[in-house]
């Protein structure tokens, strides 16, 4: 297929290094990532998608694609290959009864939860409202709803996808049900989902945000407390420890900017008055420095996030693993680990699982198994090319030393650079990996879909 072949099928936008748009749609989120395509594929439906795939495969051009370009790793764009960028195909519709969402592969979060809250209704997304859905939803998809409605990809109940070979096949429990089962949790490997049908579920008007902020230097003692809280807490409570440094910004009190600190930001799924009542201990686990607990709609709770983490401005290593338990001699090791971070741009977080999480059978999804407690994400952030190599070492050396405390795995939304030969596998596990190879044999054979937290089809 020429050129201008695709451009007679194609009824998106076909950008190259000479239009005006170009250098502004190769941009994602991480500002270290600094790649050019040789095309850009906006797509405006199925076909186009599957008229990119084919000029790519026919060419011998590598794909990306982007859907939010989130991804830490920057696996959205690449060079010199091609990009399909799905941020066109941003449609969602509900069904009547209210009992599913159909989103398109480009959508946001923002799209699904502005279309699915005005009818009292959600499906589990990530913490930050301008998320791609495919990217977060492929490898599992951590947010506020977990407790009570698991994660991303545990509500998907069919997929349209895009093959390597150009077919769009359904996903779903009574067909390629081996796909379904792939998508849930095995990231971009096996075609171009253009469409997801998900399942979508009730919340409450207003939302309990309960997010107390401690000094960090109290940390060990306000997080093993937060432990004990979370273990009796009910699946509405869903939350997190965050560890960051008071920015000078006019939002926070000025004696308090520069300050390393700890916020507790938990969630109850359910009535605001009850949330304020079974999240108060959090509150009174210590003397906070700030308090920014309060009521509001989950839309606003969504996008709480989202100035944290502006396009393409800062640099970013993100890395993450499973902790097989939160003893104080853990937090410990962590508080101490943390202390020694270079940027005061970073964050770094503790999250906890249970509820609807844990209740999946580790066979039931490609995410696998869910017995992990809590997870530890050490996401080094900064701003000058110049503090590359320090910040990501550190961030290395850390994630090593917490290896003695790990489960062995990682939650592949926050990978790093997607470096290490046997990262993937250890991240899965090899009883899945092994099981999605085969679906990746079936489906991709010649690994055509392999910028992504790669599985190898042999």
């Amino acid at each position: 297929m020429t050129i201008d072949d695709l451009r007679s099928r194609f009824r998106g936008d076909l950008l190259d290094p000479a239009n005006p748009g170009f250098d502004t749609a190769r941009v994602v989120w991480n500002g270290m990532i600094d790649r050019r395509p040789k095309l850009i594929a906006r797509c405006r439906n199925a076909a186009d998608v599957a008229a990119a795939v084919a000029f790519a495969r026919e060419n011998g051009l590598v794909i990306a694609i982007h859907s939010g370009g989130h991804n830490v790793a920057g696996y959205a764009v690449c060079e010199g290959g091609m990009m399909i960028d799905m941020s066109l195909m941003n449609g969602v519709r509900l069904d009547p009864g209210l009992k599913r969402a159909y989103v398109e592969g480009g959508a946001t979060w923002r799209d699904v939860d502005m279309a699915t809250a005005p009818f009292g209704r959600a499906t589990p997304g990530g913490l930050i409202s301008v998320t791609g859905v495919a990217g977060l939803t492929l490898s599992g998809g951590i947010g506020w709803l977990r407790g009570t409605r698991g994660l991303s990809c545990d509500n998907i109940e069919a997929a349209d996808v895009v093959l390597a070979d150009g077919r769009l096949v359904h996903a779903s429990a009574d067909k390629n049900a081996d796909l379904l089962w792939a998508l849930k949790g095995g990231g971009g490997n096996f075609g171009v989902v253009v469409n997801f049908t998900f399942s979508i579920h009730p919340i409450a008007e207003e939302m309990m945000f309960c997010a107390p902020i401690y000094r960090e230097s109290e940390a060990n003692d306000i997080i093993s407390k937060w432990r004990d809280y979370m273990a009796a807490a009910p699946d509405e409570v869903s939350g997190l420890v965050e560890f960051s440094t008071i920015p000078e910004d006019p939002a926070y009190p000025k004696e308090t900017w520069g300050t390393r600190v700890v916020a507790l930001a938990t969630v109850y799924d359910g009535a605001a008055e009850i949330g304020e009542k079974v999240t108060m201990p959090l509150r009174e686990l210590g003397t906070p420095l700030l308090d920014f607990s309060g009521r509001m709609p989950y839309t606003v709770i969504q996008s709480l996030y989202d100035t944290i983490f502006p396009k393409g401005r800062d640099r970013c290593y993100w890395k993450s693993t499973y902790l097989k338990a939160l003893d104080d001699g853990i937090i410990r090791d962590i508080t101490a680990g943390l202390s020694k971070r270079l940027s005061e741009m970073t964050y770094a977080s503790i999250w906890k699982f249970g509820g609807a999480v844990q209740r999946v059978p580790a066979d039931a999804t490609a995410f696998g198994d869910r017995s992990m407690p809590f997870m530890l994400s050490l996401d080094a952030i900064w701003s000058k090319p110049a503090e590359d190599e320090r910040n990501i070492a550190w961030v290395r050396d850390m994630w090593r030393d917490m290896q003695r405390h790990s489960t062995g795995r990682m939650y592949l939304n926050f990978p790093g650079l997607g470096e290490g030969d046997t990262l993937v596998r250890d991240a899965f596990g090899v009883d899945t990996y092994q099981r999605l190879q085969a679906v990746k044999r079936r489906y991709d054979p010649q690994n055509l879909f392999r910028l992504n937290q790669n599985i190898l089809p042999q």
